[in-house]
C-alpha cells in the first residue's frame, strides 16, 4: 500500500475501518501526537501490530496539540506521511480532536494500545486514560500495553530541536529550582478544592463573518456578503468557564436580559441554568457584534467593524440590591472573588464597596474599551486589591502620563490597592509581574500563532486568580497564567474554555529538564 493511500480523512476512517471489519480483520489502535518518530515508536507500532491484523494510528491535529510553545515541532502534513512510511502501520489520520476518545469510537479497536509507562498511570500527566479505557470498553475492545524500549518525544525535541529563548530558558529554570515539574499535577489539582466567585459584566460576542466584495459605487462605504455568524459567551462568563475547568465550585454573579437568544447560551454555559445571576425581562443583556473576515490559516482574525447593544449607565436601584443578595450569600464562603469590570455598570459604588470590605481575597481585572476609554480606571474605582493584572494602555491611563517606566508604574499602583500581586500584561512584548517582597518577574510571550486577541487577557487573570488563592510563587503563577493566554490566542473569541491538560501538559513542556 502506497504512503498516499494509506492517510485518509477522519470523517472518512470510521467507514474505510469498518469495511476492514467486515472483512474478518481485527483492528488495532494507537493513538497520540507523535511529533517526532523514533526507535521507540518503531517498537510500539510492531509490537501493537503483533496483536491484530490492521494497524490504525490515529494522531491529535496541530490546533489541538497542548505541548506547550512550538508544538507540535512538525505540521499535521510532515506527521502523517512520516506515520504512513512505517511497515507496521496501515491506516494513518490526524484527529480534529484534543482527546482519543472521538478517535476511539470512530476506529472502534479490538485492542487499544498504549505505551508502558502508561500502565502504572506514570505517562497519564493529564488523567485522560480512564476516558480512554472506558471507550474502549464502550466500542468492545481491550487495552494493551507496549512498547519494549521508551523514549519521550518531548524530551528529544527539547534536548535538540529547543526553541526557547535564553531568557524563557532561564525564566523556566528558576520556577524549576523551587517547583519541580513532578509537582505540578499535584498543584493543577488541588485548584479543584477552591471555591472562587466571579462577579462583574457578562458580555455575549457575536462574531458575524462577511466576505468584503469592496466599496460601494455612490457612498464609498466598505460592502460584504453575509456568510454566517456565532454568538459565544465572553466578559465575566468566559472567565467563569476558564476557572470551572480547573475549580468545579466556581460560581458567576451578574446582571442578564431574558431574550429568547440568550437562553440556549447561558444553558451551554453555566453548570446551573441562572446559577447566580441576576436575570430581568427588559435589561440589555451586553452584547458585542464583530464583523469578521472568514479566517485563513496562521493568521490572525481581520475584524472589519463593531457595534455593542448595552444599557447606558449603572445599574437600577432593585437590580443592585439583587445582586449585593447574592454575594452576601457567596462571599462568605468563597477562597477569592474576582472582579471583571468591563465598565458596563454592574460594578456600582455600593457592589464595589462591599467586595473591598468582606472579600476575603479580591482580585481585580479593571478593563479599558471604547465604550468607556479613560473613565473606567482601576486606581479611580478601587481602593484595595489584593491582586490585579491589566495591559498597557490601562496602565498608561492609570498613571495619566503618555511616557512611563512600566515597572514603576506597576510598583506605585500596586502599593496604592495594597496588593500582594500585580500584573502587566504588554501582549506581543512581554508580562511584567510584580510582588511587594519578590520584585519582578518576566515572562515572554508563549504563543507562536495568534488567531485572536480577544479573551486573552481573561483567561491570564482566571489562572492568575486560582495561583494566588493558592498563594503560588509570582513566577510560576505568570507561567500559567501566559500558558492560558496562549492556548485562549489560538481560539477564536471563546469558543471554547481553556483546557485544564492543555494548561498542564505546557507547563510540563517548559519545566522538564
Amino acid at each position: 500500500m502506497s504512503e498516499s493511500s494509506k492517510i485518509v480523512p477522519f470523517a472518512q476512517l470510521a467507514a474505510r475501518v469498518a469495511a476492514l471489519r467486515r472483512q474478518g480483520k481485527k483492528i488495532v489502535h494507537c493513538h497520540g501526537t507523535f511529533d517526532l518518530i523514533h526507535p521507540g515508536h518503531l517498537f510500539h507500532f510492531e509490537e501493537a501490530k503483533a496483536k491484530g491484523d490492521i494497524l490504525v494510528v490515529t494522531a491529535t491535529a496541530g490546533k489541538f496539540v497542548k505541548k506547550g510553545p512550538g508544538r507540535p515541532f512538525f505540521n499535521d502534513g510532515l506527521r502523517a506521511k512520516s506515520l504512513a512510511a512505517l511497515a507496521a502501520v496501515d491506516l494513518v489520520s490526524m484527529v480534529p480532536h484534543a482527546a482519543a476518545k472521538e478517535a476511539i469510537e470512530a476506529v472502534r479497536p479490538h485492542v487499544y494500545c498504549k505505551g508502558t509507562e502508561y500502565q502504572e498511570r506514570l505517562g497519564d500527566v493529564t488523567g485522560k486514560l480512564p476516558e480512554d479505557i472506558a471507550t474502549v470498553r464502550k466500542v468492545g475492545g481491550k487495552m494493551a500495553y507496549v512498547g519494549s524500549v521508551v523514549f519521550s518525544s518531548s524530551r528529544i525535541l527539547q534536548s535538540h530541536f529547543d526553541q526557547r529563548s535564553e531568557t524563557l530558558q532561564g525564566f523556566c529554570n528558576g520556577i524549576r529550582r523551587h517547583t519541580p515539574a513532578e509537582n505540578l499535577r499535584k498543584i493543577v489539582e488541588e485548584f479543584g478544592r477552591l471555591r472562587i466567585v466571579v462577579v462583574g459584566d457578562v458580555i455575549f460576542d457575536r462574531y458575524s463573518t462577511v466576505a468584503i466584495q469592496g466599496l460601494t459605487s455612490k457612498n464609498r462605504i466598505i460592502s460584504g456578503r453575509f456568510l454566517g455568524e456565532e454568538t459565544q459567551a465572553g466578559g465575566a462568563l468566559a472567565v467563569y468557564r476558564h476557572l470551572r475547568e480547573f475549580a468545579p465550585k466556581t460560581s458567576l454573579v451578574g446582571v442578564v436580559g431574558r431574550e429568547p437568544w440568550v437562553e440556549p447560551l447561558l444553558r451551554a454555559s453555566l453548570h446551573r441554568v441562572g446559577d447566580a445571576l441576576v436575570r430581568e425581562r427588559g435589561y440589555t443583556s451586553v452584547l458585542k457584534q464583530r464583523f469578521v473576515e472568514p479566517v485563513s490559516e496562521g493568521k490572525e482574525l481581520s475584524k472589519v467593524f463593531s457595534v455593542n447593544y448595552l444599557e447606558e449607565g449603572e445599574l437600577p436601584a432593585r437590580l443592585e440590591r439583587a445582586v449585593l443578595q447574592k454575594l452576601r450569600r457567596l462571599v462568605p464562603r468563597a477562597d477569592a472573588v474576582l472582579v471583571m469590570d468591563f465598565g458596563h455598570g454592574v460594578m456600582t459604588q455600593a457592589i464595589r464597596n462591599y467586595l473591598q470590605s468582606h472579600a476575603p481575597l479580591l482580585v481585580i481585572n479593571c478593563q479599558t474599551n471604547s465604550n468607556n476609554f479613560a473613565f473606567n480606571l482601576i486606581n479611580r474605582r478601587y481602593r484595595r486589591a489584593d491582586a490585579f493584572a491589566l495591559d498597557s494602555a490601562e496602565i498608561h491611563l492609570a498613571a495619566g502620563k503618555k511616557e512611563i517606566l512600566f515597572e514603576k508604574e506597576l510598583q506605585k499602583l500596586g502599593q496604592f490597592l495594597r496588593a500582594r500581586y500585580g500584573w502587566l500584561t504588554r501582549g506581543s512584548v512581554e508580562t511584567l509581574g510584580w510582588t511587594p517582597k519578590g520584585g519582578f518577574v518576566r515572562c515572554e510571550p508563549l504563543a507562536k500563532v495568534v488567531v485572536d486577541t480577544v479573551g486573552a487577557g481573561d483567561a491570564f487573570i482566571s489562572l492568575a486568580t486560582l495561583g494566588v488563592a493558592r498563594r503560588l510563587p509570582p513566577d510560576l503563577i505568570t507561567l500559567l497564567g501566559q500558558l492560558a493566554g496562549a492556548e485562549a490566542v489560538g481560539i477564536i473569541g471563546n469558543e471554547r474554555p481553556v483546557s485544564k491538560a492543555g494548561i498542564l501538559k505546557g507547563a510540563l513542556a517548559l519545566l522538564s529538564s
